[in-house]
């Protein structure tokens, strides 16, 4: 028995989630005032956490208290944290959550103080995860941060795993590794992923996240989607989605990111998008939604169509590129640049404006037929928002795998794994002409003239919205010009301490890094202003134009039965002219057998189209 006046064990537990964010150029952590995307894991995590504390997995005398951080758009003071433990009392867990390549090295800094005051960290997300699942053995950077008393996580914390490191946690006893890699659970009737209110309006537009499906059936080398979870799609309901939308929705949070890599090849996309239709149609909720989806989402019958109805104003695709020789070599066999001007126009004509990815850096691609490829882009897609990545052997993809295996040369800081930065060499462009062409591609599509033109093209369309295209526009367009990191890692108004710059770096003189953040923070807005007036004074123009409803350009004039010939799309590169050569001879096919023609044997195949 417990002697009457002996210590009762802690009856509060503290559950401190923190998503990193990584190091700009100068070694500060990229924050602001209001960031971009939400943080799908936190919200996950944080729903899984208040869920095993609901069951009382710590016992029925322990308070688990949740605390969640989201750096990208708030200062962590791993200082304030630990005296907040302190002055409460209880046991904790310092959770680094979803923490990407090149968020790992923060994640071990802010690890650093907590270790001091011997509160256990572990770390989870994509980079621990990843180099489990495809590399022999543990990298440097993840042996020295065990070594320094880290655990870690990897795999999916659903079905109840999150229970085992918060138990053992609370008992002092963290293991070293949980890996749950091999066996990726399922999400039907787990608990809704949301963050508090206060949490989602640090985002721009107070947006939230849902993951409806986890995992993709395609093979890109690039992607590490595909070996962390798994090639498989598993789902959440129907009613799973109409719980999270309500529970969002009672907080007074409308917008929501479906952060599924491949929303079109969720096996339940339609009672998913019929669910969400009735609950706009019939109950009038103002609920609107961005997904991500691949270039023959179109092909899929009712899917563009019901994804209207549902409120998807907009949406991401992996263009990637627009020759098919990259394609291939990249194992995106299921681009096929023949559908992408239909597809792109069928989403125009339902309201949506388009996000395209574009990677730099295939085999055949050199700075000259990158910028031709922009031009023709630009001429002859319409394509909204095109942004631009290095080809990036991320750790968990199979290029970094096949690298590594190779010794071939790979920059050893995780923290330039962005896509915003080139991270190996490109077989034939000399490293210093490969980081030009990135720098030119933005700088070829963001021209004064193209944003006239896309504001041009929205403002033509019946379901147009010239205000949120010309906001979209400007979020990429000053991110490039003034801020230098990524668009979609930009925000609202940067935020710089002087005292959380990268650990070995020096500490900068005070007076030195406030007058050249005070003064830098002044002269952007300085310039922010004048972009913004300049692009209003061509939105306004666009708005009265006389020809407003009747301007048309090659990108959004309706399909042409010669369009094929005179398109460069199909003839600038051999790959497209195959692509184009491969499309005719198929529509040949289709057309006889709808009359019932006998069709001949066709010829073999060349190698490229077997492979595509």
């Amino acid at each position: 028995m417990r002697a009457p006046n002996a210590v009762r064990e802690p009856a509060l537990f503290h559950f401190v989630m923190i998503k990193p964010t990584h190091y700009d150029d100068d070694g500060y952590p990229i924050q602001w005032f209001r960031s971009a995307i939400p943080s799908n894991t936190l919200a996950c995590l944080n729903a899984l956490a208040e869920d095993a504390g609901r069951r009382q997995v710590l016992g029925p005398n322990v308070e688990v208290r949740l605390h969640t951080y989201d750096e990208t758009n708030r200062r962590v003071r791993p200082d304030k944290i630990i005296d907040m433990i302190r002055r409460e009392g209880g046991r904790a867990l310092i959770g680094l959550t979803g923490v990407q390549s090149n968020q790992f090295p923060r994640a071990v800094d802010l690890a650093r103080p907590f270790l001091e005051a011997s509160l256990p960290v572990c770390i989870g997300g994509f980079h621990v995860s990843g180099c489990i699942a495809m590399l022999p053995e543990l990298p440097d950077d993840i042996k020295a941060a065990g070594d320094m008393g880290i655990s870690f996580f990897a795999g999916e914390a659903e079905e109840h795993r999150l229970d085992e490191v918060l138990r053992d946690a609370y008992e002092g006893r963290l293991k070293p590794l949980y890996n749950y890699m091999d066996a990726l659970p399922s999400l039907a009737g787990e608990p809704a992923p949301i963050l508090p209110k206060k949490h989602v309006a640090r985002t721009s537009g107070s947006l939230s996240s849902i993951d409806l499906g986890r995992g993709c059936p395609y093979q890109c080398s690039f992607c590490t989607i595909i070996n962390v979870q798994g090639r498989k799609s598993r789902i959440r309901s129907a009613d799973d989605l109409e719980k999270i939308v309500r529970e969002n929705y009672a907080q007074g949070i409308k917008r929501f990111f479906i952060t599924d890599d491949n929303f079109a090849r969720n096996a339940d996309w339609e009672p998913l998008l019929d669910r969400l239709i009735a609950m706009r149609e019939r109950e009038r909720m103002n609920i609107g939604f961005t997904i991500q989806v691949d270039t023959l989402c179109h092909k899929i019958p009712g899917f563009i169509e019901k994804a209207a109805r549902a409120g998807v104003r907009r949406v991401f695709i992996g263009l990637e590129n627009i020759n098919p020789d990259n394609l291939i070599a990249a194992k995106k066999r299921q681009n096929k640049i023949t559908e992408y001007r239909e597809m792109l126009q069928m989403w125009r004509n339902h309201g949506a404006i388009t996000y395209a990815g574009y990677i730099l850096g295939f085999p055949a691609d050199s700075k000259a037929s990158i910028l031709r490829d922009i031009e023709i882009i630009k001429r002859e897609l319409p394509i909204d928002i095109l942004e631009f990545f290095f080809l990036t052997p991320l750790p968990g993809s199979e290029d970094h795998k096949n690298l590594a295996a190779k010794g071939v040369w790979m920059d050893p800081d995780m923290n330039k794994y962005d896509l915003n930065h080139r991270v190996s060499h490109h077989g034939s462009m000399p490293d210093a002409e490969w980081e030009e062409a990135y720098r030119a591609a933005w700088q070829a599509f963001y021209t004064p003239a193209h944003i006239n033109t896309v504001l041009r093209r929205t403002c033509a369309n019946k379901l147009g919205r010239p205000g949120t295209t010309l906001s979209t526009i400007l979020w990429f367009y000053l991110m490039i010009l003034f801020e230098g990191v990524h668009p979609l890692e930009g925000g609202a108004l940067r935020l710089k301490s002087r005292r959380d710059r990268r650990h070995g770096m020096k500490r900068e003189n005070p007076l030195v890094f406030y007058t050249r953040y005070w003064g830098g923070t002044a002269l952007k807005v300085f310039r922010y202003a004048r972009v913004y007036w300049r692009c209003k004074k061509m939105l306004d123009a666009a708005l009265e134009a006389p020809d407003r409803w009747t301007y048309s350009d090659l990108a959004i004039a309706p399909p042409q039965a010669d369009e094929f010939d005179a398109l460069a799309l199909y003839h600038a590169t051999a790959g497209g002219e195959e692509a184009l050569a491969r499309k005719k001879r198929d529509d040949a096919i289709r057309a006889r057998t709808d009359a019932h023609e006998e069709i001949p044997l066709q010829p073999a195949v060349t190698p490229v189209e077997a492979a595509e």
